[in-house]
């Protein structure tokens, strides 16, 4: 019963997301056709993508690496696009894969309302920050993502224990710390790594960790993402090719392939998270030194 009640929430949840983004884009069907970005290019990029986030690879360290390089989205419109990008995909991941649910109801249901209430606040603060402060927002999250592969590969990685449940402050904690996922997703730090290293540190079964991290933000991402849709603080572009070719990533995964070796590629993002990071400081070292010049 609880299972299919998370169902149906899941599909109106985001379904009115997807509205929202059909809407927004019938009004501005103009400058959706304007923006950059080759569109074979980019069905090819946002289907391995998410192919490669339902492995658990991250598709927000992945985007916040490619889309400024390809200048595809400006460092402004960077975490609006890396959320609304990702809300159909981690549905379609969602409904693909939450066929059974061992987890105390408040365990799953206090994250995810946390998460929610985090999503829905911080958007009309983040479209406020100045785009170097945005770009160093985005560096940290992908050092975040970077640190958590590194320890998942050296074993550092927390491999949680055998609870189906929390009580307590240890239950009130988690969904304090949801609740900074929730506002974190919003500038571009993803939550998916984050959720799933303090379910494990609490001593949870690593079974529950996907409905919590999956139902989160699933829930929470969509809240998020109809803001910046209203602000229009987002790359129409990438949010389309991934609700399209993204989903078809996602399902190729989740049906076609059963499993997948994905060693080797963590090492290639890992790489290319440096790559980017250590680029991305350049610019703001560039653009320190220029402001220091014309002073």
């Amino acid at each position: 019963m609880l299972l299919t009640i998370i169902l149906i929430l899941i599909v109106l949840v985001n379904g009115s997301f997807v509205l929202q983004l059909v809407k927004d884009f019938t009004i501005n069907k103009e400058s959706l056709a304007k923006e950059p970005g080759n569109p074979i290019v980019m069905a090819i990029s946002q289907f391995f993508i998410y192919f490669l986030s339902t492995f658990g690879i991250s598709d927000f360290a992945i985007g916040a690496s490619l889309y400024p390089k390809a200048n595809w989205v400006d460092d402004k419109k960077l975490p609006g696009t890396l959320n609304t990008a990702c809300v159909v995909p981690v549905a379609a991941m969602a409904l693909a894969y939450i066929s059974s649910i061992e987890v105390g109801i408040a365990t799953l249901i206090i994250p995810i309302v946390a998460q929610v209430v985090g999503a829905y606040v911080s958007p009309r603060f983040v479209v406020k920050l100045p785009k170097n402060t945005i770009k160093k927002f985005v560096i940290a999250g992908l050092i975040v993502a970077g640190v958590l592969i590194l320890a998942g590969k050296f074993g550092l990685y927390p491999s949680g224990g055998d609870k189906t449940s929390l009580q307590g402050f240890s239950l009130i904690l988690l969904g304090i710390l949801s609740m900074i996922y929730g506002a974190l997703n919003n500038i571009g730090i993803g939550s998916f790594a984050l959720t799933m290293a303090t379910v494990y540190a609490f001593g949870l079964s690593p079974s529950v960790a996907f409905p919590i991290m999956m139902g989160a933000c699933t829930f929470s991402v969509p809240v998020g993402s109809i803001q910046f849709i209203k602000l229009d603080s987002y790359s129409r572009k990438i949010t389309l090719f991934s609700a399209t070719f993204g989903v078809i990533g996602v399902l190729v995964a989740a049906f076609l392939v059963k499993g997948l070796n994905t060693n080797i590629l963590q090492w290639v993002v890992l790489a290319v998270i440096l790559y980017s990071v250590l680029s991305m400081v350049n610019d703001l070292l560039k653009e320190k030194a220029a402001q220091v010049k014309i002073a």
